[in-house]
């Protein structure tokens, strides 16, 4: 049983199977939510807070690849555990690409989705426990202002940053040694309704290591990661 109860929105529109996994999930502790159309998930994802979504892809109204897909460009990154009676590999691609952190295939084994919801609850708890990076922040000779929008660079020059470069050096530096996807980075910074391309955010980077690194052609602190996206290391 658990310590304290995590909130789990299920989505599925079989009745029998929906009623089976929401007393297995309560038995094992955690506050289960119910929606058996795309529609009416969207609208509880809106106004209320999930440890995690249990979705199935085949829902009347709108299917679960598209509520995942509106959930991530609406910057909520709740785990979300896709059900489905789809077993081709491309379905399962499909779903992980638009932004399902798990994939399970029906039938499945109980206990297995139980563990699995366990582990993506858990994992999520522990990201969101993540230390923030303050108003100011250091490394190397430079400082940042993320506040006041400024810097001082390794060479004691101050700079003016946009607000895009501040929030996106933030999001670089509270994710330090970690790789953040160029998806992430246009959710967070530039909200979905304006993505602009991948080369605008190569262009922030190049900026960056102008301003903070001493040899911009071999950088320290500020990496791409071909294909996928981009790192600080300190």
């Amino acid at each position: 049983m658990m310590a304290s109860k995590s909130n789990i929105l299920l989505v599925e529109d079989e009745e029998n199977l929906h009623e089976t996994l929401k007393l297995n999930l309560e038995m094992e502790g955690y506050e289960v939510s119910s929606a058996f159309n795309g529609t009416e998930a969207l609208k509880k994802i809106a106004h209320e807070y999930f440890d995690l979504i249990i979705m199935d892809i085949m829902l009347p109204e709108v299917d679960g690849i598209a509520v995942t897909e509106s959930v991530r460009v609406n910057n909520n990154e709740v785990p979300i555990l896709m059900l489905s009676a789809k077993n081709a590999g491309s379905d399962r691609v499909l779903g992980l690409k638009k932004g399902a952190d798990d994939y399970l295939t029906k039938p499945f084994n109980l206990e297995e989705l139980l563990l699995r919801v366990e582990k993506l609850i858990n994992k999520n708890k522990k990201l969101q426990e993540k230390e923030t990076v303050g108003d100011t922040y250091e490394f190397g000779n430079n400082k940042v202002d993320f506040k006041a929008q400024d810097a001082i660079t390794w060479n004691g020059q101050h700079i003016e940053l946009s607000k895009k470069e501040a929030m996106l050096l933030k999001l670089l530096i509270e994710n330090k040694g970690e790789v953040v996807t160029r998806e992430k980075i246009l959710q967070v910074v530039w909200g979905y309704n304006v993505y602009p391309t991948t080369r605008t955010i190569d262009n922030f980077i190049l900026s960056f290591r102008k301003y903070f690194e001493q040899d911009s052609r071999q950088p320290r602190y500020f990496h791409s990661v071909r294909g996928v996206g981009y790192k600080y290391v300190d």
